[in-house]
């Protein structure tokens, strides 16, 4: 769920340590959130990746962004917290992808919505694929929680971050998500 741009040039980045792996944040001067990173295949990896998507210094997170962590880490042990209320750097990218990550931040840990409502949500009801587009480009995630929305019938549908469909299970798997299978269509649980 990650580009290879900056929401906003960060002040600064930092990995740090998940119950998914090394995830990776990156703040900006003005205490806002520029973009985040899901783990890649090890600790260096996404050190690497942060760097070339931010290409500012990694340093300590002030005492701000280690709260984000902490509260983003107990969302994945299963503790109800939108983290709605983390401003984020997306004034520079596309009206429609901020309505549509807006719309995912209001999904709770543990609960699921599917694409074409949240094109509905939108008044846009054709639109389940231009959400799926934004939640790809979503440069937030897990901070906006792009997993939590599946495809028809609760089938996984895309997810681009690295592990692909396999993280996105276990980040619903970790907020306690729980769903009945569909003998007409796979799910992911």
């Amino acid at each position: 769920m990650t580009t290879n741009h900056a929401a906003q040039t960060p002040a600064h980045w930092c990995v740090y340590t998940t119950p998914v792996g090394s995830c990776g944040v990156a703040w900006t001067h003005d205490g806002r959130l520029a973009g985040s990173q899901l783990p890649e295949a090890s600790e260096a990896a996404t050190r690497t990746r942060m760097q070339r998507r931010f290409g500012a210094a990694e340093a300590e997170p002030p005492l701000h962004v280690q709260a984000w962590m902490s509260r983003l880490r107990q969302v994945m042990a299963g503790q109800p917290d939108l983290l709605d209320d983390i401003a984020l750097a997306d004034d520079t990218l596309p009206p429609f992808h901020r309505c549509v990550w807006a719309l995912a931040r209001q999904i709770p840990p543990g609960q699921t919505r599917s694409y074409g409502e949240l094109a509905i949500a939108l008044d846009a009801p054709g639109a389940a694929r231009a959400v799926g587009q934004a939640l790809g480009a979503n440069p937030f995630a897990p901070f906006v929680p792009c997993h939590r929305v599946l495809a028809a019938h609760g089938a996984s549908g895309g997810f681009s971050a690295p592990g692909g469909r396999h993280t996105k299970l276990q980040l619903l798997e970790l907020e306690g998500a729980r769903f009945a299978a569909s003998s007409q269509q796979p799910t992911l649980f």
